[in-house]
């Protein structure tokens, strides 16, 4: 099958499509968190990275060297991530929060001058809201509830050690609270931000859903209305001309009518809507060629060979058909008789059309202005029928002058000068 067609007005013309607002969604909150975390991760790791330089001297070499490498190496590489690479950010997020962990408790391990500690906090303290940020983005729930928790007991562990100043157990749960605290909001912020984003792909998904059902149903309701289209069109003509036959030719004409109008229920029968068969323009030259040569009055027909390869979704080839049959059904009813010439022109790839139908006849004319409105072979039979399908028809006709309808798939801003008028004026 191939791909629908654009949305499309009522009266056929293209709807020009807006474009897709989607500001909350998973993969974007994502993103965001990716960045403003790194960011956030970033400014403390610059605020702290003196305090480290400054406590370098207390801690064993090289290990402690290795340490603030690795842990503002990795802050810095992360960032990188985010804006250039948008890729690894979450896998960096969780290595570096492990590696912050190793280091509060490889703590009393580096620490070689503990009194150094006596008075300033070990430098970890101040990155510690920054890591359980990061778990916060590259864990599951349920491990990030759990390392906001671990990690800042650890450190209230470590601070109350002589190796992270000996402070008593009072200050060092109030250190170890307040982390849990700060990551707790943060991590907080980022599982509803997650909610949110996640409710809103569901119930864009459930949307898109409903939307494809609507598109079915209308499609039904296009192949009804196709339907009663082609019973005005050719079975309630056929039967008028039936009606009013009184000369032999009328009589055959009316035979020929009725076929063709079986024909077309068979036809709106085997293919529906959603039918994307492709039809050779060739095909559907042959068929109109057939028709034309069929009335009473034949139509001078003219359709060359194509130096390309064309095709149409079986539902426009049957659309154009129908209309450039009813165009020649008017011509025989109302522009006069045998002493009319009438003639059908079939051309595709032609001036970036699939294909163009013009009908003409040098008979009576008529003033479109003053059409009756109950008078549905113009409007609905050939303009609104092509409009449906993407098409589009134009009627040029003055009362003396003839007139000459073109019928135009897919419609385009190629037509002539007249038509382009009248579709200014329409």
């Amino acid at each position: 099958m191939s791909a629908p067609s654009a949305p499309r007005s009522a009266s056929g013309a293209p709807v020009e499509s807006a474009k897709p607002r989607n500001p909350l969604s998973r993969a974007r909150i994502e993103r965001i968190s990716d960045r403003t975390v790194s960011a956030f991760g970033l400014v403390f790791g610059l605020q702290t990275f003196p305090t480290a330089l400054g406590q370098l001297g207390a801690l064993r070499s090289p290990w402690g060297v290795i340490m603030l490498v690795l842990v503002f190496g990795g802050l810095a590489f992360t960032v990188l991530l985010a804006i250039f690479a948008q890729r690894f950010v979450k896998v960096t997020m969780g290595v570096l929060s492990v590696v912050y962990f190793v280091a509060i408790l490889t703590w009393p391990l580096l620490v070689a001058d503990p009194k150094a500690f006596t008075t300033d906090k070990p430098w970890v303290w101040f990155l510690c809201s920054v890591f359980t940020a990061f778990a916060a983005v590259a864990y599951p729930l349920w491990l990030a509830i759990a390392y906001t928790f671990i990690t800042p007991i650890a450190y209230g562990i470590v601070r109350a050690l002589p190796s992270g100043g000996g402070v008593g157990a009072e200050l060092a749960g109030l250190d170890a609270v307040y982390a849990i605290i700060l990551g707790g909001v943060i991590l907080a912020i980022i599982a509803m931000m997650r909610q949110a984003a996640t409710a809103v792909d569901v119930a864009q998904s459930q949307a898109l859903a409903k939307y494809g059902n609507a598109v079915r149903q209308h499609a039904t309701e296009v192949e009804r209305v196709q339907v009663d289209a082609i019973v005005h069109d050719s079975v309630l003509t056929t039967l008028l001309s039936a009606a009013s036959a009184r000369t032999q030719e009328q009589k055959d004409l009316a035979a020929r009518m009725a076929a063709d109008a079986i024909g077309h229920l068979h036809a709106a029968e085997a293919s529906g809507p959603e039918d994307q068969t492709q039809v050779g323009v060739e095909q559907l030259s042959d068929r109109l060629v057939t028709a034309a040569k069929a009335f009473s009055s034949p139509f001078d027909v003219d359709a060359r060979d194509h130096d390309e390869l064309h095709s149409l979704p079986v539902n426009v080839a049957e659309a154009v058909y129908s209309a450039a049959v009813q165009a020649m059904v008017n011509s025989m009813q109302h522009a006069g008789g045998d002493e009319v010439r009438r003639s059908v022109i079939v051309r595709g790839g032609e001036h970036g059309a699939a294909v163009r139908v013009i009908v003409t006849d040098d008979g009576r004319g008529f003033d479109a202005d003053e059409v009756p409105a109950e008078r549905l072979g113009l409007r609905v039979s050939i303009r609104e029928r092509l409009a449906k399908v993407g098409g589009r028809a134009n009627v040029e006709s003055a009362p003396g002058q003839g007139t000459t309808v073109t019928i135009v798939w897919p419609a385009g801003e190629h037509g002539s000068l007249v038509e382009r008028e009248q579709e200014a004026a329409g």
